[in-house]
């Protein structure tokens, strides 16, 4: 089991060893906000990363998005999808996924805020070929401090330099978008952050 304490540190570190110029944390009353916009809870290791870490600017490739801002940030690219999902037939965005960082090419990562573990999902819409988006989701990592690790220690699927390529676990398909995409916001009204309803 990851010591959570120990881990938002080590990020903290290497967040300021990548990027002289990182953004200050957030303060509780931005936390506060962003959930009320988004409606239901950051995941509680995500939260800290805002409220410890920085706002954003550290992590994998093109780095976190700041959590609130006039430009692209977490709270404004989870509300823009959700919006565009609301009374479709194939809703593209399930409701409690927070983009995170985008990859390029319209790719994302997302923590998933209705899981125990804040499992760390890939929107890849690359290969969308009409009907369910659900062929676009993808299971990157069980939870959001296994993610951490796998960034801190270059083992990622997205490191080019990974010192064990071949070892290298790619994300997997998400067996739960097909339920969550067609469950829509109510997920967010029966599901607290820990999973029970």
């Amino acid at each position: 089991m990851t010591d959570i304490d120990d881990l938002v540190q080590r990020v903290a570190v290497r967040a300021a060893s990548d990027n002289e110029d990182l953004p200050a944390p957030v303060g509780d009353a931005r936390i506060a906000e962003a959930e009320a916009r988004l409606g239901f809870a950051l995941h509680p290791l995500l939260r800290r990363l805002y409220r410890e870490v920085a706002d954003g600017g550290f992590g994998p490739d093109y780095r976190l998005l700041p959590l609130l801002g006039p430009g692209s940030s977490a709270v404004g690219e989870y509300l823009a999808r959700r919006e565009a999902s609301v009374a479709v037939e194939h809703p593209e965005w399930p409701a409690g996924v927070v983009p995170i960082l985008t990859w390029g090419c319209a790719m994302y990562a997302g923590v998933d805020c209705l899981s125990a573990e804040g499992q760390v999902l890939l929107f890849e819409p690359n290969p969308y070929s009409g009907g369910s988006w659900a062929e676009c989701w993808f299971l990157d990592s069980a939870g959001l401090a296994v993610w951490l690790e796998t960034w801190l220690a270059g083992t990622g699927w997205f490191e080019e330099d990974a010192p064990d390529r071949d070892g290298v676990v790619e994300p997997r398909p998400w067996d739960q978008a097909v339920s969550r995409l067609s469950s829509g916001t109510r997920a967010v009204r029966r599901k607290s952050i820990s999973g029970r309803e």
